[in-house]
């Protein structure tokens, strides 16, 4: 579609667009449990919703599925953002290839397919052999293609399924000649790696015990274990390579040195990125000592302490010990004394993101004010070079051998599509590994860089993508969109489905909150814990400053955020719910009293606090968005949305969420919950991701006074 015929349809919808719809909404029970929390009577009138299967849960998601769909149904934007939305995702994209037994192994989606298919070259410049085709298997959608991992010799694959894109998941084998899957099959696996011994004949992967029948996507979750399995065996003979009973909470993950000699094990609490590595000396790859002792590398979990890959007995590691922005350290695995450790990389003003060891040398992406860098070092630490990217953006994602000349990474930015490039240590050049092409013109666009400063005047810096030439005057409706936790740095990327957006006159935002790695671990530290409320005023000051700067108001202005990004937009919208007009809380963690209870949860008391301890209660309170709805508040209009296989953020958190608000709003302004089913937490086939980003597009554009004029030349 044209972009004339765009503008044009959307005009002629413009009129029903300010008839508000009333909306009767279905009756959400309340019930008598009343908690007792440190002395504090604690009402969860909603406690019922927590069982998920239960007849009346069921019947009540049925009924707000409705209203929500018959809302949609009557907005005029819906269908034609949905077309535009499909054409601008229809366009080839690519993971970064890997290199295995001398194949290259990566995922491609021709474009709208519903997931990527899996792909073998065996060169570089092979032709490329279908090794799964998930859209085959699983023509539905309902069954996710999660991972991969090909054996060292490239004659076996072992690859992981999830029903409805689950955290949980279960490893197949596939005979990468023959393209059948062998007997093979490995469950319950969840917070893994799958990593093969060189001699091809096993790999190790961590998985929790069975849950309990009927209680998979929201039991507790607990017993996690390091296993290795034996092709051709059972399940249940896996042999356990670590597990600590004591500590039964902390995760053990695997990993196997490039030359097949070491076994190394992360052990960590979850989501804390503070861990220990334990290593298990495999000896001759061509037979491996699976019964060898573990060994500990760093016991201390006093930092992050990340591998990164080895030169014989010594082992790299990314560390934020006495460097909150990081730095790389030498250890050799004879003497791993922290006395002997050498620096390699030392910390700088930037923050190390992430590392490759590859073509011989330490790759070392640093973010340089939220924008990515790549900067080579040879394995002694002398600056070698950097690679020049396309442009000012990110890089996600570098992929390498020690052994191969090269490197690939992904830079994208706003308004540049994600594209995989392969960088030739020996020619130092970067080329496309396959073109990425958009069919969105970005040359009437820019990005800019801006900064607000929050409340106890720390500057905060955030991107505005949006039409060259844009009148300031406070009229152009504006999505703003922030995470800012867990360490994870947002940096500017390509999104689809935005262009839609800024065709139609928008502004898209995203805002980079403490609680983030963006300036390394001290902004972490923050706007985690006890410090969560920095992350919410640095997310309200970048909102004002939209207003302040003349981009924006309140009146016209969204926000949008998943996951830790949900109990974002919870908090902010219940603490300020004066400045925005859209609220899209998606898949949220939004009750903080009882957050800790439910799959991975417990995993994220690091990060969050426990409700349990008594200083820690105090402030999840303060600003739990279930606990802080105010009946008679006008609430923005808000669209919450969840899946029903959700075993991350479990779904009962947007159904409580939801009834409270649809029980508390204080004026007209719609609340709806989508749920969409045969989903997960990250997990959308092409199709439904289409379906339900329209639909909050949809529900943008109605809610923001959104006026749109044929711009087209």
């Amino acid at each position: 579609m044209r972009l004339r015929t765009f503008f044009l349809l959307a005009l002629g919808a413009l009129a029903p667009l300010a008839e508000a719809q009333r909306l009767e909404y279905p009756t959400s029970k309340k019930g008598d449990v009343v908690d007792d929390l440190h002395g504090i009577a604690i009402a969860d009138p909603y406690r019922w919703m927590e069982n998920l299967d239960d007849a009346e849960t069921v019947a009540w998601i049925r009924a707000q599925n409705a209203l929500t769909s018959s809302y949609l149904e009557k907005l005029p934007y819906r269908e034609t953002l949905r077309k535009r939305i499909t054409e601008l995702w229809d366009y080839p994209k690519v993971s970064l290839p890997y290199r295995e037994g001398r194949r290259v192994f990566y995922r491609k989606n021709s474009g709208l397919q519903k997931q990527s298919v899996l792909y073998m070259r065996r060169s570089l410049s092979g032709a490329p052999r279908i090794v799964l085709d998930p859209n085959r298997m699983f023509p539905d959608g309902s069954t996710a293609l999660v991972g991969y991992a090909a054996s060292p010799d490239g004659k076996l694959m072992v690859y992981s399924v999830s029903e409805g894109g689950a955290d949980w998941q279960t490893l197949r084998v596939r005979d990468l000649t023959t393209l059948r899957d062998l007997r093979d099959s490995v469950r319950w696996v969840r917070f893994s790696s799958v990593k093969w011994t060189n001699d091809g004949k096993g790999f190790f992967y961590s998985r929790y015990p069975e849950p309990p029948k009927g209680k998979k996507l929201e039991a507790a979750l607990t017993g996690h274990a390091l296993y290795y399995h034996r092709i051709g065996t059972p399940q249940s003979q896996d042999q356990v390579i670590y597990q600590r009973k004591d500590v039964p909470k902390w995760l053990s993950i695997g990993e196997v040195s490039e030359d097949g000699r070491y076994l190394v094990i992360t052990f960590t609490r979850g989501a804390d990125p503070r861990n220990r590595l334990y290593v298990k000396a495999l000896g001759d790859p061509v037979e491996p000592a699976i019964g060898a002792p573990v060994k500990p590398l760093i016991e201390a979990d006093d930092a992050e302490y990340t591998y990164i890959g080895n030169v014989g007995t010594t082992f790299f590691v990314r560390t934020d010990k006495d460097a909150p922005n990081r730095k790389v350290i030498a250890i050799d695995v004879r003497d791993p004394s922290p006395a002997k450790w050498q620096t390699i990389v030392p910390e700088s003003k930037n923050a190390i993101e992430n590392i490759a060891l590859a073509g011989g040398q330490l790759a070392v992406q640093y973010l340089v004010d939220v924008k990515s860098e790549v900067r080579l070092f040879d394995v002694r630490g002398n600056a070698t070079g950097s690679i020049s990217l396309p442009g000012v953006g990110s890089v996600f994602g570098l992929s390498g051998r020690y052994d191969t000349p090269e490197l690939f990474y992904s830079f994208t930015s706003p308004l540049y599509p994600t594209t995989v490039f392969r960088y030739d240590h020996r020619l130092k050049q970067s080329t496309p590994f396959e073109a990425a092409g958009s069919k969105f013109d970005a040359e009437g666009y820019e990005t800019k860089q801006l900064w607000a400063t929050s409340k106890d005047g720390t500057r905060i810096p955030y991107f505005v993508t949006a039409r060259k030439g844009l009148a300031l005057d406070r009229k152009n409706p504006t999505l703003l969109y922030g995470y800012g936790g867990f360490s994870i740095s947002e940096t500017p990327y390509y999104r689809p489905d935005v262009p839609a957006w800024l065709e139609l006159g928008g502004v898209y935002v995203t805002a980079n909150m403490r609680g983030g790695g963006e300036y390394g671990e001290s902004w972490h530290k923050a706007g985690m814990l006890d410090k969560k409320q920095n992350v919410f005023d640095d997310f309200t000051a970048v909102a004002e400053a939209l207003s302040r700067e003349g981009y924006t108001a309140p009146e016209h202005l969204a926000i949008l955020g998943g996951s830790n990004g949900g109990l974002l937009v919870g908090a902010a919208m219940t603490q300020r719910p004066d400045l925005f007009a859209v609220a899209l809380p998606a898949v949220g963690v939004l009750d903080m009293l009882r957050y800790d209870k439910f799959t991975g949860g417990a995993l994220w008391v690091s990060e969050y606090g426990s409700p349990s301890d008594t200083a820690a209660f105090k402030y999840l309170r303060a600003y739990s968005p279930l606990h802080n709805v105010r009946a008679g508040t006008c609430y923005p209009a808000t669209m919450v949305t969840t899946s029903d296989h959700d075993d991350r953020v479990v779904p009962s958190h947007s159904y409580k969420y939801t009834a409270a608000l649809q029980d508390a709003q204080g004026c007209d302004k719609p609340v709806l919950l989508r749920v969409e089913t045969m989903t997960s937490h990250g997990y959308r086939p092409t199709d439904k991701r289409i379906a339900e980003l329209a639909d909050q597009w949809a529900f943008t554009v109605a809610n923001t006074g959104m006026k749109v004029v044929d711009v087209t030349p």
